[in-house]
């Protein structure tokens, strides 16, 4: 169950010292998910904003509407042609400011897992290993992955 605790401490970013992001529950953009306002920051963070109704600063984590189930065998061959997948979203929204004087628009981050249907259950250790190494890449790969979305250099 996605329950995240406040203040969520945040990866390392240039420019950010120890930033932590304190939060609200908010009611998320669809029933099958669940969302946190952040309201207050934390560590240094020269020009950062929190929430408000016209700049966003939203974390949502939704799961599938309806569950896929896992297909029959084919009687023949015992292969499963196309195996379902049920998709679950994190999504970070974040206000920011095109151009001095304009007003702000809403940078989105996505992270999509798509799990096929029958392997949370078969092979589960497999699916939390490809979450770890996913958002262990990530984490490690932070500031990297911020100066690249700045600078567009990979």
């Amino acid at each position: 169950m996605w329950n995240p605790t406040s203040p969520i401490t945040g990866a390392a970013q240039s420019g950010l010292t120890s930033p932590t992001y304190s939060f609200v529950a908010d009611v998320a953009p669809d029933s099958n998910g669940k969302q946190v306002a952040i309201t207050s920051l934390g560590g240094t963070q020269a020009g950062v904003t929190s929430h408000s109704g016209g700049a966003p600063f939203t974390v949502t984590f939704s799961r599938p509407k309806q569950y896929k189930a896992l297909g029959r065998p084919n009687p023949q061959t015992g292969i499963i042609g196309a195996v379902p997948r049920n998709v679950y979203k994190l999504i970070t929204r974040k206000a920011v400011v095109p151009l001095s004087g304009q007003p702000p628009t809403t940078m989105m981050v996505t992270t999509t897992i798509e799990v096929p249907a029958g392997a949370d259950t078969y092979d589960a250790p497999n699916v939390r290993a490809a979450l770890s190494a996913h958002l262990g890449a990530l984490d490690e790969n932070s500031v990297e992955v911020g100066n690249t979305v700045v600078s567009g250099i990979l």
